[in-house]
Formats: structure tokens, C-alpha cells, sequence
């Protein structure tokens, strides 16, 4: 997927913004994840289909997908399992 980012990113000439492959980042059981920083906005169950719609609407946008994120309370970088949503 991080292809997929990387090649939606460039066609798009869109050079501020890097795709970086991670783990599951603890939310291996939410499917395939992405993460948008500095938004720290969470996308759970991403598939390569959904890669240019996070790109335009998202990151280019600025309107985040609703339909992908993840549930408050899903970010493991936030104390006591809070959301940031």
C-alpha cells in the first residue's frame, strides 16, 4: 500500500507529504491501518481502493474520510486509550 501512497502522492505533485511502511501500529485486529500526521487522524481497514481518496479528500483536502476512521479511544499513542477525534 505504501506504493499505492507513494504513486497517488507524486501523480498529484504533492512533495511535502511522505509514505512511510510501519507495522500494524497495535490495531492489527482494525485491518490494514494509516495514520496522517500532524492530523493524527486514524484510518483502520484501508485497502489500496481507498488510497486516492485519502489523498485528494484528506491530505490534499483537508477533510478527512469519515467513513474509514477508527472508533474513539483506538489511538495507542494516546494516554488511557483516548481518541483525538
Amino acid at each position: 500500500m505504501q506504493k499505492a501512497f507513494k504513486k497517488a502522492l507524486a501523480e498529484r505533485g504533492v512533495k511535502r507529504v511522505r509514505a512511510n511502511k510501519s507495522g500494524c501500529l497495535d490495531q492489527c485486529e482494525k485491518g490494514p491501518t494509516v495514520v496522517v500526521y500532524p492530523d493524527t487522524v486514524w484510518y483502520g481497514g484501508v485497502t489500496e481502493a481507498d488510497v486516492i481518496e485519502i489523498v485528494e479528500e484528506h491530505i490534499i483536502g483537508g477533510r478527512p474520510v469519515t467513513r474509514l476512521l477508527m472508533k474513539e479511544g483506538t489511538d495507542p499513542a494516546t494516554p488511557s486509550g483516548e481518541g483525538t477525534r
